[in-house]
């Protein structure tokens, strides 16, 4: 097991595994002679399975399970909280995910699988539902059969019924699963037969939390966490092979971006993400100078205050902190906003730094992940809070 920012350990592989582990991205496994490998992370986390070797990369400060996949499904959806995942915190990774999907599946479809309508387009003989009339006059022009129709049918074939059984399916490829969670996930998916399999690499079909599907909600976020960051697959020789591999960087920006989105709809304006401005005046293109703050927040058009979530500061990275705030001094004189908000994760205090001969202040405030999530969507809350209120105060002085 590894840390995200160690700095590696010299292990023995067989080539086949190494070859894995470069592909997957989660580490570089480079050879040293006599079957030894250095294996250096790359900056991501997550897990490796073959059938010789399991890789984990943690996150810094052993960030658990479950708040990874909080953060991982929150920029999807705003209704994903504690409960998904119910294993302990410190419990091996593909072991966690398989019985949480177990036991997540097992309680959406104590009461059946769900049932839905689903749209079928369909050359017929006899008329049903309503005919494709453009459809028609294009692909049999004079013909009166067979009829071009859609209608609505009520069936198990729905997305939802798709990505859990694509999830189970995956999990039940992973090496290693214990026996017992094996045969449950296989009972599991043997239910949602009547849904079409997902073909390897296609996109998620969509789907709308509802009502009717609410049983479902918690699972089918976790299997689109599953679906769309774990592999599990039959490499040579038809061994088993896993890998489930994410960016931090990626998963707190964007984690961040939803959660202040959210915070802020509350205050006048509106939040823009990943919010593009020129830094110089340039009469070419190639000239140009770009910045591009995770998230600005505007009123009347005009920006009022400009945020940075940094999941790894500069000194995580060997490099001075300074850095991250001559990055926040660019956004404040490109945007001609008087404050940022540097959002870093870890514990400590909020920190204000004044820049000399500017009016710009810097504010640092830490989010710390080891927090259960509900405290984690609380400081989010307060940094909106405490945001808008210095928009406010910048108002009346006429800063």
């Amino acid at each position: 097991m590894l840390d995200e920012l160690s700095g590696g350990v010299v292990e023995k592989l067989d080539p086949a595994s190494a070859a894995f582990l470069n592909a997957s991205g989660l580490a570089k496994a480079s050879p040293m002679g006599m079957s030894l490998y250095r294996i250096e992370p790359m900056g991501m986390v997550g897990s490796v399975r073959t059938p010789l070797v399991q890789l984990d990369v943690r996150p810094k400060d052993r960030l658990g399970l479950s708040r990874l996949l909080f953060l991982l499904s929150y920029a999807g959806d705003q209704g994903f909280r504690d409960d998904p995942v119910t294993a302990d915190e410190h419990t091996e990774l593909w072991s966690a995910l398989a019985a949480s999907l177990a036991q997540l599946a097992e309680r959406a479809l104590q009461r059946g699988v769900l049932q839905g309508y689903l749209t079928v387009d369909e050359s017929l003989r006899t008329v049903k539902g309503r005919i494709r009339i453009s459809d028609q006059i294009s692909r049999r022009p004079g013909m009166l059969v067979p009829l071009e129709v859609s209608y609505d049918e009520f069936t198990e074939d729905i997305a939802e019924n798709r990505i859990l059984r694509a999830a189970l399916e995956r999990m039940s490829r992973v090496p290693g699963v214990r026996p017992d969670v094996l045969s449950r996930l296989r009972q599991l998916k043997g239910k949602l037969d009547a849904a079409t399999r997902l073909q390897s690499g296609a996109p998620l079909p969509p789907w709308q939390p509802n009502r009717m599907n609410a049983r479902y909600h918690t699972v089918l976020r976790l299997s689109e966490v599953i679906l769309r960051n774990a592999s599990a697959e039959a490499g040579e020789g038809q061994e088993q092979t896993a890998s489930f591999v994410v960016d931090m960087d990626r998963v707190f920006e964007d984690f961040v971006g939803a959660a202040l989105r959210q915070a802020m709809a509350a205050f006048p304006g509106e939040m823009r993400l990943q919010y593009n401005a020129m830094l110089n005046e340039a009469v070419r293109d190639s000239d140009r100078l770009t910045v591009r703050p995770d998230a600005v927040h505007l009123l009347g058009g005009r920006p009022v205050v400009v945020y940075d979530a940094q999941y790894r500061a500069r000194t995580d990275r060997g490099a001075s902190l300074t850095a991250d705030h001559f990055q926040m001094l660019a956004y404040c004189t490109a945007l001609q906003v008087p404050t940022a908000w540097l959002i870093y994760a870890g514990a400590g205090e909020v920190k204000l730094r004044r820049i000399l001969n500017t009016d710009i202040d810097i504010v640092e405030f830490p989010l710390d992940l080891s927090r259960p999530p509900s405290e984690i969507l609380a400081a989010v809350t307060d940094l909106a809070e405490q945001s808008w209120g210095e928009v406010v105060r910048q108002a009346r002085t006429g800063m």
